[in-house]
């Protein structure tokens, strides 16, 4: 008899974690640890959170990767399920769309959830730049370039950002800059008031000479940042240009992790539910500009929601690049220190670990939701290489508001 799958049912955000970010470099905390070994961790804390969950129930993992090489390889969803202890019945694999691995492991579990097919998912992403630098080893065809498919700068993120200052020259270096110190003093302030804490995963480090250690912060942030320590730094992608290693995301080792639900098995389990999934979107702009795209995939989402900008309470958007940023606060006639806007900070502070990061901006969207009961709608979106744009709009559970309009 053929199955039959249950009615589309919400799909709530359960519960989500991550490592503390590493600088991708060779004497990084995670230096010598194993990328998937940094996903098994996150896997095991999220049954350690929830000690009743049965982990047979778990209907599919699903890990991105942007350079799915060596130790983040080898159908990774699948590889650090059996490694982290899951029953050998859970089924797993491997994403990839560039810097919105995570996001996407997120919106496909939860599709399936959604129309019925699955219950219960873990979906998130790793990123071990330091071990594998983006586009390491990578054969791009060249007809992208003989045919002129895309610029020859498309495929560096950093000469994308310049272009989007080219594109917008209002969107000037000083912008930049301002936009990064604040995002450096947002965090230092949210570590201080133990916002960051909540989701992380210490994780056990070994280093050859040193011995064991811990790693339980960050590792990246620069608090004492001020505009005129980083005024006259390099500009790497052009010469007397904007993009600099102050008002960029650094290169970043870590992972994070999601346990994601239907609305009523998270209710049979007793599981908690901080969120429901409202809907997402994915677009395409000119590769050249890729920090673009969370424009128009949030116009595509907000419009699929029933919703405005203004409706939305909290937007975490992933810093790539401080420009980027601006560009789409300045299209959405966001001023550049809204305190809507990455109230904990961003990746400018905290790092960019590719593919990992979509879900470090769900995790902060939760708690932000557990602390605000009157915020009803947020927001993750994130910019895609290759000129793609990702955003994902979610209801506050915790709220006082009533819920359900807008499904």
């Amino acid at each position: 008899m053929a199955h039959t799958p249950a009615p589309t049912t919400d799909v709530v955000f359960v519960d989500g974690v991550r490592t503390p970010f590493g600088k991708a470099r060779p004497d990084g905390l995670y230096a010598h640890t194993r990328a998937d070994d940094l996903a098994v961790k996150l896997i095991r804390d999220l049954l350690r959170r929830h000690p009743t969950l049965d982990p047979a129930l778990i209907e599919d993992v699903a890990i991105a990767a942007t350079t799915q090489q060596g130790d983040q390889g080898l159908t990774l969803g699948r590889t650090a399920a059996l490694l982290a202890g899951l029953p050998h019945t859970v089924p797993g694999y491997a994403i990839d769309r560039m810097c919105a691995g995570a996001l996407t492991a997120v919106t496909t579990t939860a599709s399936a959830i959604k129309a019925g097919f699955i219950d219960l998912a873990i979906a998130g992403g790793v990123e071990h730049m330091g071990r594998h630098p983006m586009g390491f080893d990578a054969d791009p065809n060249p007809r992208f370039l003989s045919e002129k498919i895309v610029s020859p700068q498309a495929l560096n993120m950093g000469h994308t950002a310049e272009n989007l200052h080219d594109r917008f020259p209002h969107l000037t270096k000083e912008r930049s800059d301002a936009y990064a110190v604040n995002s450096q003093h947002k965090y230092h302030h949210a570590w201080q008031n133990n916002h960051i804490h909540t989701s992380l995963t210490p994780i056990a480090t070994r280093d050859p000479d040193r011995g064991w250690a811990l790693a339980d912060r960050d590792e990246l942030p620069r608090p004492t940042t001020t505009m005129d320590a980083i005024a006259n730094l390099p500009t790497p992608f052009r010469p007397a240009g904007h993009v600099t290693a102050a008002n960029a995301s650094p290169l970043t080792d870590g992972a994070t992790m999601a346990l994601l639900a239907g609305a009523n098995t998270a209710a049979a389990l007793e599981l908690p539910a901080t969120m429901r999934l409202v809907t997402y979107a994915f677009a395409g702009v000119e590769p050249d500009i890729m920090g673009y795209g969370p424009v128009p995939a949030t116009h595509k989402a907000l419009t699929k929601a029933g919703l405005t900008i203004d409706d939305i309470d909290v937007i975490e958007i992933n810093e790539a690049f401080a420009v980027q940023v601006l560009a789409f606060l300045d299209h959405f006639h966001i001023e550049d220190n809204d305190t809507r806007v990455n109230p904990y900070g961003g990746a400018i502070a905290m790092g960019h670990p590719l593919a990992a990061s979509g879900v470090r901006l769900m995790n902060q969207l939760s708690h932000y939701f557990t602390t605000h009961p009157t915020a009803r709608y947020g927001m993750t979106t994130m910019c895609i290489g290759l000129g793609m744009g990702a955003t994902v709009i979610w209801e506050n559970l915790t709220t006082s508001t009533p819920q359900g309009a807008h499904a």
